[in-house]
C-alpha cells in the first residue's frame, strides 16, 4: 500500500515537475571511540539532518550508519521529554530509553540533579520548566546516562556562559572516558577548544572532509564573507513565519551616513530595514546578536530588553538600535538579526552582515588597552581611600 501510494509521486519526479532536492548527499566519514567531533556550516548545510539520521530519528534514502553502542542525543530542548511528566519520571523514562537499568539510573540520578540544578522543581512537570531550567536537565540526563556516543546541537546557546562552560567541561569529561562526541555549532570558538577532528558541511555536501580543527574553521569562516555578499533579501538560508522579511542591514553615524567602518566609542545606529508586512504584526521583537568572527558571542541588543515596544507594525520601514559609545573593541564582527511577534519567530538570519571596528578614543585619553586584552569597554570611575 505504501509503495503504490508513493506511485503517483515517483510519476511526477519522473516528469520533472517535482525535483528533489538532497539534504544531504554523498556525505561519508569514520569516527573512532574517544573522538570528539565538530560538524559546522551555515544553516541550510545539512547538520541537523545529519544528526538526526545518526540518532536513528530519520531514515537515510540512501546509504547507511553503523553505530556501536547506545546513543544519547540533545538535538533540541526538551528531546524524548514528555512535558505532563516530572523532572524525575523524565529522567527514568530517559535512561530506560537509552536502555539503562533502574539501578544504573538510581546511580547517576543524583548527579543530574545537581548539574541541572533543578533540585527544587525535580518533583514539577517540564511543561513548567523555563527554557534554561528544560535545557540544563536534557543535557544532565544525555551526558551523564553514559552514553558510548554523546550527539549535541547547537541547542547549549540557550543556556548562559556560566552553564555553557559547565557543559564543555562535562563533553571533555565523557571523551576522556573513551566516549565519542559529536558536536555541532557556530561558535567556532568552543569548536576548536572541544574538538579533536572537525568537518564543513555545505549544501548538503562536504566542504571540508573530516580532519584538523584550525583547517576546518579557516574555511568555514572563509565561507562567512561569501554569503554575507549576498542581499539579505534573497537570502534562502532563513528560517521563519515570513510575514516579515529582513531585507538590508548597515550601519550609520549620528548625522545618517552609512558608514563602512566604526570607531569604538562612537555613536553608532544599526538599522533593519524590513520589506513588506503581511497584514499587520503585533507585539514585534526585534534582536541582534553580535558575535566575533570566530563565533564566540559578545552581546545581544533587542528592544524587548529596555521596554521599547513595537505593539504594532505594518507596511515597510526599518527598525533602528541606536548605541551612544560603541563599547567593542576593535576588530570585525559578525551578525545575526531576527524578528519576532507574539514570540513567534517571522524570521531569522544567521551571519546576516559584518562590520569592522577601529580603535577610538573610547575613555576620552587617548589611550586603549592592548589588543590581546580587548572585548568589551566599560565606563568606569576610580578613585582611592587612604586611611
Amino acid at each position: 500500500m505504501m509503495e503504490w501510494a508513493r506511485s503517483p509521486l515517483r510519476m511526477l519526479r519522473a516528469n520533472g515537475t517535482a525535483p528533489s532536492i538532497w539534504a544531504l548527499n554523498d556525505v561519508s566519514f569514520e569516527v573512532e571511540p574517544g573522538e570528539v567531533v565538530g560538524i559546522i556550516g551555515r544553516n541550510g548545510a545539512g547538520k541537523s539532518t545529519l544528526l538526526k539520521i545518526l540518532s536513528r530519528i530519520t531514515d537515510p534514502t540512501k546509504g547507511k550508519v553503523e553505530l556501536f553502542g547506545r546513543v544519547a542525543s540533545l538535538l533540541e530542548v526538551g528531546t524524548g521529554f514528555h512535558p505532563e511528566l516530572t523532572g524525575r519520571e523524565n529522567i527514568f523514562l530517559n535512561g530506560s530509553i537509552l536502555t539503562m537499568t533502574r539501578k544504573e539510573i538510581e546511580r547517576k540520578f543524583d548527579d543530574i540533579v545537581a548539574f541541572a540544578e533543578v533540585e527544587k522543581f525535580i518533583d514539577t512537570p517540564v511543561k513548567r520548566y523555563s527554557s534554561g531550567m528544560y535545557v540544563r536537565l536534557a543535557f544532565a540526563v544525555a551526558a551523564f546516562l553514559e552514553p558510548e556516543i554523546l550527539i549535541v546541537d547547537e541547542v547549549l546557546a540557550v543556556g548562559d556562559a556560566a552553564f555553557q562552560k559547565k557543559c564543555l567541561g562535562r563533553m571533555r569529561d565523557v571523551a576522556s572516558t573513551g566516549r565519542t562526541v559529536l558536536f555541532v555549532s557556530h561558535n567556532m570558538a568552543a569548536v576548536s577548544a572541544l574538538c579533536s577532528k572537525a568537518m564543513v558541511l555545505r549544501e548538503g555536501s562536504v566542504e571540508f572532509p573530516l580532519g584538523n580543527v584550525p583547517a576546518a574553521v579557516q574555511t568555514y569562516l572563509s565561507g562567512v564573507d561569501d554569503i554575507t555578499q549576498t542581499r539579505l533579501i534573497e537570502r534562502t538560508d532563513r528560517r521563519g513565519e515570513g510575514r516579515i522579511r529582513i531585507a538590508d542591514f548597515g550601519c550609520f553615524d549620528e548625522t545618517g551616513n552609512k558608514v563602512e567602518f566604526a570607531s569604538a566609542g562612537q555613536l553608532i545606529n544599526f538599522r533593519i530595514y524590513f520589506s513588506d508586512v503581511d497584514g499587520q504584526l503585533e507585539n514585534v521583537n526585534v534582536a541582534i546578536g553580535i558575535t566575533s568572527y570566530s563565533g564566540a558571542f559578545i552581546t545581544m541588543l533587542s528592544n524587548q530588553l529596555v521596554g521599547d515596544e513595537f505593539e504594532r507594525i505594518r507596511g515597510t520601514g526599518y527598525f533602528e538600535c541606536k548605541i551612544r559609545k560603541l563599547p567593542l573593541a576593535p576588530g570585525r564582527y559578525v551578525v545575526n538579526l531576527i524578528i519576532r511577534a507574539n514570540e513567534i519567530i517571522e524570521d531569522w538570519i544567521q551571519e546576516a552582515a559584518t562590520f569592522t571596528v577601529e580603535a577610538g578614543d573610547f575613555y576620552g585619553t587617548g589611550r586603549m588597552p592592548p589588543e590581546t586584552h580587548g572585548g568589551i569597554f566599560v565606563e568606569q570611575e576610580w578613585n582611592a581611600r587612604v586611611n
